[in-house]
């Protein structure tokens, strides 16, 4: 299933009144050194600091309006894992978050104080995740891609319609790829809203996820992406 702008729009209904619609607000400095006008999203005002309590969200309300669940299971060493834990638990849903055992102590912490069962396992995200999948099997828990889900990105795209709404000028979206959940929502939502409107990834050299994935290399040089 591919998300459309109407998928985004009733993402956008399911997580109104828990997510916050952040500031869109003019960046005077970043707009002086350039020479155009730029806008910049808060959404580190998020309860976590972060955009991904969107698909978080959407995708455990999705998940339980299909009917009872024994709990859900994902794997992140970021921002997805308290996205999860914070919303699962506000659902009364119990969240199993995977970390890699490297994952930063506050992190850890801080995902744990949000309500999750967190498991420490693997050198990286790719042997948690198969912690995670086994998880899932053996204890019955539905998994949560962090960004490779249908719903998830249709909860990321909502940061595009806010944006669109509060400043209807935007000619260029500068978005980060990570996993790449959020740029392909927010295209979704932004290209269907106005087609001429141009989209730029942006990400680190380090993790250069994207370019090598278009180039047939590995995902990134420093490991896999952060979730």
């Amino acid at each position: 299933m591919h998300p459309t702008l109407e998928d985004v729009r009733k993402a956008a209904a399911v997580i109104d009144g828990a997510v916050l619609h952040t500031p869109c607000d003019k960046g005077q400095t970043l707009s002086d050194m350039t020479g155009t006008d730029i806008w910049v999203k808060f959404e580190n005002q998020q309860f976590t600091a972060s955009f991904k309590e969107r698909g978080a969200l959407n995708k455990l309300v999705w998940l339980r309006d299909q009917g009872p669940l024994t709990g859900v299971v994902t794997v992140s060493a970021g921002n997805h894992a308290q996205g999860v834990a914070y919303h699962a638990s506000r659902l009364g849903i119990a969240a199993t978050i995977v970390m890699p055992r490297n994952t930063p102590l506050n992190k850890v912490q801080m995902t744990r104080a949000l309500g999750a069962n967190v498991v420490l396992e693997g050198d990286d995200l790719e042997a948690a995740k198969l912690v995670a999948d086994r998880l899932a099997e053996d204890d019955g828990l539905t998994p949560i891609h962090p960004y490779d889900d249908a719903q998830v990105i249709a909860g990321q795209g909502t940061v595009a319609l806010e944006m669109l709404a509060d400043v209807p000028e935007l000619d260029c979206l500068a978005i980060p790829i990570g996993g790449g959940g959020l740029i392909s929502g927010m295209a979704i939502a932004a290209k269907a809203i106005k087609p001429d409107i141009k989209i730029v990834g942006v990400e680190a050299d380090l993790y250069p996820s994207m370019v090598n994935a278009l180039a047939g290399l590995p995902a990134a040089r420093g490991g896999l992406t952060v979730a």
